[in-house]
């Protein structure tokens, strides 16, 4: 009688498998459903190829493409597939790394004789990629001692390296991740290692069972990337790709990626005259022209009357400061290679502001605080300079100048759960009133690390966020030891119209520059106490919350934001007087509005309006006149609206803009 393998599935219950049975052998004996969908397995926790034999006594998920797992698995095994067609199309070229990320997968090569490739030889690359995938070619797990699988790569520069890191020569955090064990490589082949030509690659796996297995991909671009991300070592060639489970949701992503090109906000603020990002100042630096600046205007001006009436207390602070500050501070322990270089002044050292927080401490020590004060909120709309590599900088969204809405409130270890709690409703309330609905967040806990701070307060700052977040009902994740080493935080990510994820908003706890600073109030008691700081940024910065914005709404910002909410348009010139006076009597409700005279045909003009994402236009003709009416063209709608009174127009318009303002 064949000796027999008990294992446990995730609902608790057991099957029995004779002894050697593999997770495709344990898919099999549930349904021939499951093993056609089959992936891999998570065997006590970690991942393994199907065809490894399952241990006596183990708990066994099978993996599908229906799970994330399983959608990083066929991005992880495509990316193979990738540097097989390379290796094909491109004979002699290097491979370095083929990494699977979020979407898609990537793969950096070096090609021989310093060739480059092409779009069109991405469209060879996908058509070979292609003939992989229908030969259902096995992904096969090898394993090779440290010194084996030197020479079986020697030939390959970049995989010696790997190796030689994790064994220890040069040993690097990420490598072991990116390999295995220090003391064996594991390497996958695609097929009969005895076959001349068979492909092979280093890789920890797991992978799916066979090439057979994908086929719903697309290659996308070519970029540059510096072999470990150091401009000292060789320039390679990132071949991006994206890969899906299924051909509905490959053409879905791909909509989605023509739904955002149209959604760019840099090509939109430049056909809307919002902003633009002159040679002539340097990369990351950005004009407001008078529209763009209106927005920002109505953005910040709508910011201030929210914090003006959520207790906080305005606050200014100057762009530069003597380097005493970010010594205490420490940031030029910390953070010196994202701030820009020192301006000496009189023999003194001044740097460019990178954040804002010092500034409000030093306003907070400018008296002996009592606890009566506190919470003490600050807030300042402060202009900051951050040193980002060129290749990083992306128009508003990664800028090297840029307005943070910073506030910093300073209280006390008993009122950090009601403040968050509070602060949170506040952020949300924000985010919602710009049209923002769908939110989630990440909430970081102490690195098991070096970090600052008594364990009781970590203990009680984190579980003061995690209340809030219950309290809030918000959808959250648990970053277990990625707060910062001054204290836990969370940050919230918002959805865009199109489903895209934005982290905008972030709540940082610190008792580290309370520390430094030797910060102090006067308790009940008259005892001298050390504060806690809340670091909040609501809109992250002004100028990534606008590109944000500029996107989601695909520049047809709602009448409240909009620089210019109504465009009336006389169909002739006897029509101008009345035009003219609407206009006036529509300015005259608040509302911003301008007149686009008949020197121009009106089917003309209305498309003008149109195109400039205008929310109301108005066209005015003899009936008008006449009976003190207008006919509205609203933005979106099909059909318009005829013989409407202008002072119901105006009432209408005055509460639509109130009610979201």
């Amino acid at each position: 009688m064949s000796a027999s393998i008990s294992v446990t599935l995730p609902d608790g219950s057991q099957r029995e498998l004779v002894d050697g049975a593999t997770g495709a052998d344990l898919a099999a004996s549930i349904g021939p459903r499951l093993a056609s969908a089959a992936l891999i397995t998570v065997v006590d926790g970690h991942e393994h190829d199907l065809r490894d034999p399952l241990p006596d006594g183990a708990t066994v998920e099978i993996v599908t493409a229906d799970s994330p797992r399983g959608l990083h698995t066929i991005r992880h095994s495509t990316a193979h597939v990738l540097a097989q067609a390379l290796l094909d199309v491109f004979p002699g070229t290097q491979l370095a790394i083929g990494p699977p990320i979020e979407n898609g997968f990537y793969y950096d090569v070096e090609l021989p004789d310093a060739a480059t490739i092409s779009d069109d030889d991405l469209e060879r690359l996908e058509a070979r990629m292609r003939e992989i995938v229908a030969a259902d070619q096995p992904f096969v797990r090898h394993e090779l001692a440290i010194d084996e699988a030197l020479d079986f790569f020697a030939a390959s520069p970049f995989k010696v390296e790997i190796i030689e890191r994790v064994s220890g020569a040069r040993a690097g955090a990420d490598d072991a991740a990116e390999i295995g064990e220090a003391d064996s490589i594991s390497y996958y082949a695609n097929g009969d290692m005895a076959v001349p030509g068979t492909f092979r690659d280093m890789c920890t796996g797991p992978h799916v069972p066979s090439t057979g297995r994908l086929g719903h991909f697309k290659l996308q671009s070519v970029a540059g990337a510096y072999w470990r991300g150091d401009v000292s070592r060789p320039m390679l060639q990132r071949v991006y790709g994206t890969a899906w489970a299924s051909k509905k949701e490959l053409k879905a992503h791909l909509h989605r990626l023509e739904e955002a090109e149209k959604r760019d906000h840099r090509r939109l603020a430049h056909e809307l005259d919002l902003v633009s990002w002159p040679e002539e100042l340097g990369p990351g630096l950005a004009v407001w022209h008078p529209k763009g600046a209106l927005i920002r205007k109505i953005m910040e001006d709508y910011s201030r009357d929210r914090h003006q009436h959520g207790g906080y207390e305005f606050v200014f602070s100057p762009h530069i400061a003597k380097s005493v500050l970010w010594e205490t501070s420490g940031h030029l322990d910390f953070y010196a290679d994202s701030m820009y270089p020192a301006m000496e002044v009189d023999g003194t050292n001044y740097y460019p502001k990178p954040m804002n927080c010092p500034f409000h401490v030093m306003i907070y020590k400018s008296n002996l605080r009592s606890y009566r004060e506190l919470p003490l909120r600050l807030f300042e709309l402060g202009a900051v300079y951050r040193y980002e590599l060129s290749g990083a900088v992306h128009g508003l969204l990664r800028s090297r100048g840029f307005t943070q809405d910073d506030s910093h409130i300073f209280c006390t270890r008993d009122d950090i759960a009601g403040e968050l709690s509070s602060l949170l409703a506040f952020v949300l309330d924000v985010l919602r009133a710009f049209g923002f609905e769908e939110f989630q967040a990440k909430l970081s806990t102490r690195p098991p690390e070096k970090s600052v701070g008594e364990d009781d307060l970590w203990d009680q700052a984190t579980e003061g966020l995690r209340e809030a977040l219950d309290t809030a009902g918000l959808e959250y994740v648990v970053d277990e030891g990625g707060g910062a080493f001054y204290g836990p935080k969370i940050d919230v990510d918002v959805r865009d119209a199109i489903g895209r994820a934005w982290q905008l908003s972030t709540i940082q706890l610190d008792f580290n520059l309370p520390e430094r600073f030797d910060l102090e109030y006067v308790a009940n008691d008259g005892t001298r106490r050390r504060p806690v700081m809340i670091h909040r940024a609501l809109f992250g910065s002004v100028e990534r919350f606008f590109g944000v914005l500029l996107e989601h709404y695909a520049g047809a910002f709602p009448a409240w934001l909009a620089p210019e909410q109504v465009r009336v348009l006389p169909v002739a010139e006897a029509h101008h007087a009345y035009a003219d006076d609407v206009a006036s009597r529509l300015m005259a409700g608040g509302l911003r509005v301008s007149v686009a005279g008949a020197t121009e045909p009106l089917g003309k003009r209305v498309r003008n309006g149109k195109v400039e994402k205008i929310p109301y236009i108005l066209v005015v003709g003899d009936d008008d006149v006449a009976n003190d009416t207008v006919g509205v063209n609203k933005r979106g709608d099909a059909k318009p609206e005829r013989d409407v009174a202008v002072g119901d127009f105006i009432q209408r318009l005055a509460a639509e803009v109130a009610a979201l303002a």
